[in-house]
């Protein structure tokens, strides 16, 4: 796993000479990005999200397009459509600006309903349907979505199905004075961005995402995993519950946490240091709930402290300690 953990520290020192102070954020990018996953982060604007999702694209030698999502955008110009051409007398096929390799979709809620779910099936599936026929996506496919979580006024609620195909959410946040006043030292010129160059190939990041899925997931962190979604959805302030692309997501996250690590085998703190990125947007808190200012991030964080890691569970062998199973893959 060291090949990943080399590769991995390299595109993110790369991308820190441009996004400063989010160390973490920017590691929980490259996670979703090592999974095949997609990213959504809520934020306010001017924290750095759109240069986040450019600097990622040019430390991979990427495609990039951007999508700005608003209330007149159709499906169309999206996924793209098909121009008849008078010459050939055929109708010719004009890619939109989803196929890239990493899409920017900012502000993404500001968009119709009927344009939101032109995205599902080209991040699930990887291909987009136009006029009966089915386009491949680039490979590899990365969206990663914004949105402004203070401004409602002229925006679209993402539905749940949407939400869900979102590998992790994040948000940046403000800096901290210190690291501001280094973006603006940075910045006195020309924006460190035009600089940047790519780290690590196109076909390096397809081997490294074939890598992660062989670091070992011990059957007790599975269970741990499993236990921990199945209480979001049994837990009383909730309404809707983290899905089963939950829990694939939490154990493909872990994976790709523990090679950037530098280990071959996922321990429950890579899954702790997951769950809210991975969980939270996929919650839905009752109404009576949020009165009291309940939030998916607190229900996530009140499981972590209320779900045993080492709470024993039946197999086909009958009962047994997964704690001691746990202990042994992290020793």
């Amino acid at each position: 796993m060291t090949q990943i953990q080399a590769a991995g520290e390299k595109v993110v020192a790369n991308v820190e000479r441009v996004i400063v102070g989010k160390h973490e954020e920017v590691r929980l990018a490259l996670v979703a990005l090592l999974c095949r996953g997609h990213l959504l982060i809520e934020d306010v604007p001017g924290t750095g999200k759109t240069v986040l999702a450019k600097a990622i694209a040019r430390s991979l030698g990427c495609s990039f397009r951007r999508i700005q999502f608003t209330p007149d955008l159709l499906p169309s110009d999206v996924t793209g459509l098909s121009i008849y051409n008078q010459k050939t007398q055929e109708f010719e096929f004009r890619p939109g600006p989803i196929m890239a390799q990493v899409v920017l979709a900012d502000e993404i809620n500001r968009a119709t309903p009927k344009t939101q779910s032109a995205l599902l099936e080209c991040m699930e599936e990887r291909q987009a349907t136009i006029d009966g026929v089915t386009y491949a996506m680039p490979d590899p496919f990365l969206v990663i979505a914004t949105q402004n979580p203070i401004e409602y006024e002229g925006t679209f609620a993402l539905p749940e199905a949407q939400l869900d195909r979102f590998f992790l959410r994040l948000r940046l946040g403000y800096p901290d004075p210190l690291e501001e006043i280094v973006i603006l030292d940075e910045q006195k010129r020309a924006h460190p961005l035009e600089s940047l160059t790519e780290v690590c190939s196109v076909e390096e990041l397809r081997e490294l995402q074939r890598l992660v899925r062989e670091v070992y997931v011990d059957s007790a962190v599975s269970d741990y995993i499993v236990r921990l979604v199945n209480a979001s959805r049994g837990h009383p302030d909730v309404y809707l519950g983290a899905s089963p692309r939950g829990s694939i997501a939490l154990y493909r996250a872990g994976q790709a946490m523990a090679a950037l690590l530098g280990r071959d085998y996922v321990i429950p703190d890579d899954v702790k240091a997951l769950a809210e990125p991975a969980l939270a947007h996929r919650i839905i808190v009752k109404t009576s709930s949020t009165i009291h200012d309940v939030t998916a991030a607190t229900v996530v964080r009140e499981l972590l402290a209320t779900v045993s890691v080492d709470a024993p569970a039946t197999v086909s062998g009958g009962p047994r300690d997964l704690g001691t199973r746990t202990g042994s893959a992290g020793a």
